[in-house]
């Protein structure tokens, strides 16, 4: 079994990734964003709840995000594996899902961290907006907001795997088939 996180600010190309490797090695894909949309589109308690939080570009609370993917796991506890897509968001979830899989026998594999630049994330994230509904993604206010979230929030998760020796930097930038060949090599050694 092979548990990773995906990790980077939005638009650094997480999603695209993820589907390519849940392809090749068979796991099941976590990403809170898609869990909370999901929810929202069959307006359910939990998705009108997060979607105060999400429209404004802010995070959802650690509380409500972390039963969200307590339940996934149990679901899936037979996997191959899973892939965090843009979870953990703070290194009070990065604790919370440590803990979490330690309570079911399983760890965290490796962290994979797409770098990517600041004016490349906002292109991304801007043609993204014209192909997707998300409404994070459709404004430039909420953009920056959502950079500076990941900046003070997210991007401290990262110390948390370093120190546990788990964590891998990829140039974000390239072909999606080079990026996705480096974030293999990583997952294969």
């Amino acid at each position: 079994m092979k548990n990773i996180i995906l990790f980077g600010p939005p638009g650094a190309g997480k999603g695209t990734q993820s589907n390519k490797l849940i392809q090749k090695y068979n796991l099941i894909h976590l990403s809170t964003g898609d869990l909370f949309r999901i929810h929202l589109n069959n307006k359910t308690e939990l998705g009108l709840e997060a979607k105060k939080f999400m429209d404004n570009g802010n995070l959802v609370p650690d509380s409500i995000v972390i039963n969200t993917v307590e339940k996934k796991i149990l679901e899936n506890l037979n996997s191959n594996g899973f892939i965090f897509d843009g979870f953990p968001r703070t290194v009070n979830q990065a604790i919370a899902l440590d803990q979490m899989l330690v309570k079911n026998n399983l760890i965290i594999d490796l962290m994979i961290a797409l770098n990517v630049n600041d004016e490349e994330l906002k292109e991304r994230i801007k043609k993204r907006a014209l192909v997707s509904s998300r409404i994070d993604d459709q404004n430039e206010e909420k953009i920056n907001n959502r950079l500076q979230v990941y900046t003070k929030e997210t991007l401290p998760v990262s110390n948390h795997y370093r120190k546990l020796d788990k964590y891998n930097e990829i140039n974000g930038i390239g072909s999606i088939d080079d990026i996705f060949n480096k974030i293999c090599s990583k997952i294969d050694k």
